[in-house]
């Protein structure tokens, strides 16, 4: 799993770069093609960050490439360098909100749904078998031969499988091409599909607008770190306030709201040191108005 790196140093497993690269319709055929194992033809541009909503009060989600074939097949890539529990459940939850703005209101007929994938390319193992590729689709428990065709697909790659005479040489060659991002591996690399992956990878690291946004990202990214860890800071102050409220009688809601309230870590702070010393709640709530 990657740690931070400068723009030049990364991998195609970093979503940031990830993004930027498979911005590029030619590139994002050429990968989806060696997944597929088939020739895909995109009929438009891919979008990169789309953001997909169901309702203002619905969580989004927010697909790192979405793209749609010739054909009217939906796919969505994403690329996992950061370790997470969650991966099969979220790409259920994917699959729901894409799902539920494939098709136009009115439409009746349900089998005009496009196709769909979710994959997710990881540089670990989800399930722990050591295999490059693993596929799913909806089959019938009572009936193994007896498939749901709902067509949609979802498909977890793992970078450091071990199965490599149950995939394809190209596959294999691409997966560790996307943890190990270097001139020497792409040379490596027969394959003509990889080979322009990478000529894309080297256009992106030298162009002076994606190291911009790259530099806007960690800035954001440093920023809601800092701002966590402050909010999280203000929190706990909050509570051991509270606490020690609470060792005196019940605390009334407007305080516990007033000290919920308060946003700044100075006061938070002194409020603390006048809780320890209060001898009663009210004592406390006439000192802190002073």
């Amino acid at each position: 799993m990657e740690e931070k790196k400068a723009l030049k140093d990364l991998n195609l497993i970093n979503r940031f770069l990830f993004a930027e690269v498979m911005d590029d319709p030619e590139v994002n055929q050429d990968a989806l093609s060696i997944i597929l194992g088939q020739n895909v033809r995109l009929l438009s541009s891919p979008q990169t960050e789309k953001e997909h909503r169901v309702s203002p009060l619905a969580k989004s989600i927010r697909m790192d490439v979405f793209s749609v074939s010739e054909e009217g097949t939906v796919y969505d890539m994403e690329a996992q360098s950061t370790y997470q529990t969650d991966l099969q459940k979220r790409s259920r939850y994917s699959q729901s909100l894409m799902d539920s703005s494939l098709l136009e209101p009115g439409v009746e007929n349900y089998n005009q749904l496009n196709d769909s994938y979710i994959i997710v390319i990881a540089d670990y193992d989800i399930f722990g078998l050591e295999k490059y590729c693993y596929t799913f689709k909806a089959m019938c428990e009572e009936h193994s031969s007896l498939p749901l065709r709902d067509g949609a697909v979802r498909i977890f790659l793992n970078t450091r499988g071990k199965n490599e005479s149950e995939v394809s040489d190209e596959l294999v060659e691409f997966l560790h091409y996307m943890e190990n991002t270097t001139d020497k591996v792409a040379s490596e690399t027969g394959s003509e599909r990889i080979q322009r992956i990478h000529e894309r990878v080297n256009k992106a690291k030298r162009s002076e607008a994606v190291g911009m946004r790259f530099m806007r990202e960690m800035e954001e990214r440093n920023a809601a770190r800092v701002e966590g860890r402050m909010e999280g800071r203000m929190e706990v102050r909050q509570e051991d306030i509270l606490n020690l409220l609470a060792n005196l009688g019940d605390v009334p809601d407007y305080l516990t709201e007033e000290i919920r309230g308060q946003k700044d870590e100075d006061v938070l702070m002194n409020w603390l040191l006048l809780a320890a010393k209060a001898e009663s709640i009210e004592d406390f709530a006439s000192k802190i108005r002073k």
